[in-house]
């Protein structure tokens, strides 16, 4: 055997070497698989009739087929490729995009599985349109909410107050509108509030220095005391004049709202669910395809040596943040002037740390932390659409479905993920 052939060797055996993290990570996903492919096995068990997913619904121009679905072969067939992407991940076995493929295949598999075991034998179909068109609406604060801390954390400043943002966006929102009885009032004040608290999180962790997690939280209890003080003192005492929101309707593109299956979805949804849906490629746009992202990703990377450079360090990162401040402001104002139509103490029931998982799981980038707000959105819909089946399982536990399923995605699938350098590091600049 020659050196090269030697060193050849070597090199590949260094190469086929796991790391630990990798390992720990790919085992956790595999044992969540297999705790998962189980429970579908004991659904196949219990799983009688048969599922029908109706494709459009009964006021659709376009009625399109329903679907019947064998409960228990279906489910089966779902716990087969969930236990065999378990199996693979287990042992190791298949390159990482193979395995990348098997895990999107049974996580597909895990969501037509247990929406078969539930529909199976109910009078009543699973109507697709419907829980789409609702993971889009429910979506939409998520979407804003994790864009938020993407040009927050981009440039290196840690945000944990998505959720106090939210939640004085969407009571500002709220009181303005009922006043005004404009949506377009409460829109701009949902705005304001956001940015205002985006201030706040600028000032006090890039001038005086705080610590960011520490500060976030102080934000976020904040703005649940403000607002939570607020509503008793002024709102309570009035509550047709100040709590008597409008809400936003949905907005129709001609033509295109009579594409079946996908116009209902798509193109009949209220002004913010297309301001979300546009946010996401101008953001990737800002953060990738102009000077300015360049820089706010270089303060995020490397502060001083932008700083040599002659970038103002602490203006870019300020300015970052208060653009996220915006795209929180329209996503708590989605709260109030957006779906309910009235405020209540902590309305936003933690949708502000749903978004922070998605910015987390779509590894900062806005596209992706985007799709994953779509994932929560849509599991969160799951439930209420579930509901109304005659699901046996409790309606309680349908509704924590998003918590778990955030619980479980941030600690059993994200996986090794990097934030950007300087992520939450002070900037002291060099004399």
């Amino acid at each position: 055997m020659t050196a090269t052939q030697t060193g050849s060797l070597g090199t590949d055996n260094v190469a086929a070497v796991e790391a630990g993290q990798d390992r720990v990570q790919r085992l956790s996903t595999g044992g969540l698989l297999l705790v998962v492919g189980l429970l579908l096995v004991w659904a196949v068990f219990s799983s009688d009739g048969v599922a029908r997913i109706a494709l459009s619904d009964a006021f659709d121009a376009v009625q399109l087929p329903v679907i019947p679905l064998p409960g228990t072969v279906t489910v089966a067939i779902c716990a087969v490729l969930v236990l065999a992407a378990a199996v693979a991940f287990l042992a190791n076995r298949g390159a990482g995009r193979v395995r990348r493929i098997l895990g999107i295949l049974a996580g597909v598999a895990v969501v037509l599985g247990f929406v078969t075991w539930v529909a199976a034998g109910s009078t009543l179909p699973f109507t697709l349109t419907n829980q789409l068109r609702g993971t889009l609406a429910v979506a939409t604060p998520l979407v804003l909410g994790a864009l938020c801390g993407v040009f927050s954390e981009r440039a290196g400043v840690v945000n944990v107050a998505i959720e106090g943002q939210f939640l004085t966006a969407a009571f500002a929102a709220g009181i303005t509108a009922s006043l005004t009885k404009s949506l377009l009032a409460g829109l701009f004040a949902g705005v304001l509030a956001g940015v205002a608290m985006a201030a706040v999180l600028a000032l006090f962790s890039l001038k005086y220095l705080m610590d960011h997690v520490i500060l976030g939280v102080v934000i976020n209890l904040l703005a649940s005391g403000l607002t939570g003080f607020l509503f008793k003192q002024l709102v309570s005492s009035d509550v047709g004049r100040y709590n008597a929101v409008p809400i936003m309707p949905r907005i129709a593109i001609p033509l295109l709202d009579r594409i079946p299956f996908l116009g209902p979805i798509l193109f009949n949804q209220t002004a913010l669910a297309y301001i979300a849906i546009l946010a996401v490629p101008v953001s990737w746009f800002l953060l990738f395809k102009t000077k300015w992202g360049l820089r706010v990703r270089s303060v995020g990377e490397h502060p001083h040596a932008a700083d040599t450079v002659g970038i103002n360090v602490v203006w870019t990162k300020s300015a970052s943040v208060l653009l996220g401040g915006v795209m929180a402001g329209l996503g708590g104002a989605y709260f109030t002037i957006g779906s309910t139509g009235a405020f209540r103490p902590d309305l936003t029931v933690g949708n502000g740390f749903i978004a922070l998982a998605a910015l987390i799981m779509g590894r900062w980038h806005p596209v992706l932390a985007a799709l994953m707000a779509l994932f929560f959105g849509f599991v969160t819909q799951l439930g209420q659409t579930l509901n109304p089946l005659g699901s046996p399982i409790d309606s309680t536990f349908l509704l924590m479905l998003p918590y778990v399923a955030t619980i479980i995605a941030v600690a059993g699938l994200v996986g090794r993920v990097r934030g950007p350098a300087a992520d939450g590091q002070p900037f002291i600049k060099s004399s």
